[in-house]
């Protein structure tokens, strides 16, 4: 009644010992299969996995958009866009596939793509290598990589004034010294 013998299904070690296996999912969506990544949305906000990062939208490789972007949020483009974009105090990036026809407000831009319109920065300008710029650029600092196209002029603020403003103060202060001669 009481044996010391295991059933086979018992011991590990045993050559019959079946491993049992969890039943294979039944998806009711036919479409979906989870080993295959989803594509990549066209537009999305990132988040960075650092508390204080600020979040960044991203306009797809397949968006064309005609119309005014504004914002608060830094923002990246690898469509193409056609209408003013205004993202005062953020950062834009235009990417390699990216191409903006218009005029352009932000604190920080970068181009790795093409803009066709003017630039006006806050902080920064940098166009990469293989980068385009037809417009003029306005900002306080400007990186231009070797590589780059440029076509226009450029025109660097100091402390939030234009150069042309510097320049007319300058001419001023040593215009107003004493009318006296030390003859």
């Amino acid at each position: 009644m009481w044996s010391s013998k295991q059933p086979d299904n018992a011991n590990p070690g045993s050559a019959h010992s079946v491993t049992p296996q969890p039943a294979a999912p039944q998806y009711t969506n036919p479409s979906y299969n989870p080993n295959v990544p989803a594509p990549a949305p066209a537009f999305e906000t990132v988040h960075s996995g650092d508390a204080g990062a600020k979040p960044f939208a991203t306009l797809g490789a397949g968006l064309t958009i005609k119309g005014q972007i504004t914002g608060e949020e830094d923002l990246r483009i690898d469509g193409k866009v056609e209408g003013g974009i205004s993202l005062k105090g953020q950062r834009l990036t235009v990417g390699q596939n990216g191409e903006i026809v218009s005029d352009v407000h932000a604190r920080e831009v970068v181009v790795y793509g093409k803009v066709r319109g003017n630039l006006h920065a806050g902080d920064r300008v940098e166009v990469k290598k293989d980068g385009s710029v037809v417009g003029n650029i306005t900002a306080g600092r400007i990186l231009i990589e070797d590589g780059a196209y440029l076509k226009g002029q450029i025109e660097i603020e100091r402390n939030g004034k234009s150069k042309q403003n510097v320049v007319a103060g300058e001419l001023e202060t040593v215009g107003a010294g004493s009318t006296k001669s030390s003859y």
